[in-house]
């Protein structure tokens, strides 16, 4: 007898590689796989401007890419003492006006650019429920504790957002490009349970919509790898919201095996080996034996550098060479 249901992600004819550059926006569950890709050396820009709930707040996001207009001083407000922009992640604030300035502007540069390169594009929805800024009539992306009469909350419908993407993606500049969404299997529990019902039904409604409509859209079932292969609590952290590492792992493992071609996929094991070593604290670093593990990891970082040049092992190796120094 089969005790799960298996969710099969359906193939496509692309796949991602060393030769493909991506671009990646949305909830935080994206940056836990944007962040095992650049692990894995794969050239992939993760949520240049922080983390991103919304679809609405995506779009915006991507359209500010397409035709890079730099923040001016104008463009932040202050709130407790900190700077900050509606359009920007709090880890860009600053209590210092130019500082939070200069890295919301170099994000959007590097931004920009990343767009322009990039072969793929993946987006992770996280709701439909959406914070409009009163005094400014637009969708915010983050409200940095603001005071929520400021804001009017409303649900998008599947139609808004068909129609917000569709606009985005009929332009030129993504037609070459491989679109993917996938709706995060992170739990708005605040919105009730009904509210998150309702939210993912609406991002999942208009997702399929946009599939089957573009034929460079697909998308990957992380939510119901989550609902319903997964299944159980124990699955998740304990704030019973979050999905937890081994579930992390398990749709990572999923994704992988879809959409990242073989040849790639064949070189996972080398590259984690050394990036794991470079994370490793020995309790005596002076030991021969750990000096002896950093020459171990060293030679193979320095082989996989000369055998694939497309890789850059430059921080491991002047990791391991310091460590043969200290």
């Amino acid at each position: 007898m089969e005790f799960r249901t298996l969710v099969v992600p359906e193939s496509s004819s692309f796949r991602i590689g060393y030769d493909t550059r991506g671009l990646m926006l949305g909830s935080c569950f994206i940056s836990h796989i944007g962040n095992k890709m650049q692990r894995l050396k794969l050239p992939v820009c993760v949520n240049p401007f922080g983390v991103i709930y919304n679809p609405a707040s995506v779009v915006r996001s991507l359209i500010r890419m397409e035709n890079p207009c730099f923040l001016e001083e104008k463009d932040l407000f202050l709130q407790q003492g900190i700077w900050s922009s509606f359009d920007y992640h709090s880890t860009f604030s600053s209590p210092r006006q130019e500082e939070a300035l200069s890295r919301m502007n170099t994000a959007l540069e590097h931004a920009a650019s990343a767009l322009r390169k990039s072969d793929y594009l993946i987006l992770t929805l996280g709701t439909a429920w959406v914070y409009k800024h009163k005094r400014t009539n637009r969708i915010v992306c983050n409200c940095h504790k603001v005071r929520a009469d400021e804001f009017e909350r409303y649900l998008l419908s599947p139609e808004e957002i068909e129609r917000m993407f569709s606009g985005l993606l009929e332009q030129e500049l993504y037609r070459d490009k491989q679109i993917l969404f996938t709706v995060s299997p992170i739990r708005h529990l605040k919105d009730g349970l009904a509210g998150n019902t309702r939210s993912k039904a609406h991002l999942i409604t208009a997702v399929h919509r946009l599939a089957e409509r573009f034929g460079n859209v697909d998308y990957f079932p992380a939510y119901e790898i989550m609902m319903d292969d997964l299944r159980d609590y124990r699955f998740y952290e304990a704030d019973m919201i979050h999905p937890s590492p081994v579930a992390v792992d398990y749709i990572w493992e999923r994704f992988a095996e879809t959409w990242i071609a073989p040849e790639s996929r064949n070189l996972f094991g080398r590259i984690e080996k050394i990036t794991a070593a470079k994370e490793h604290r020995p309790f005596n670093k002076s030991s021969d034996g750990y000096r002896q593990f950093v020459r171990s990891m060293l030679d193979n970082a320095d082989k996989l550098q000369q055998d694939f040049p497309f890789l850059d092992f430059r921080e491991e190796i002047d990791f391991f060479s310091n460590c043969l120094t200290e």
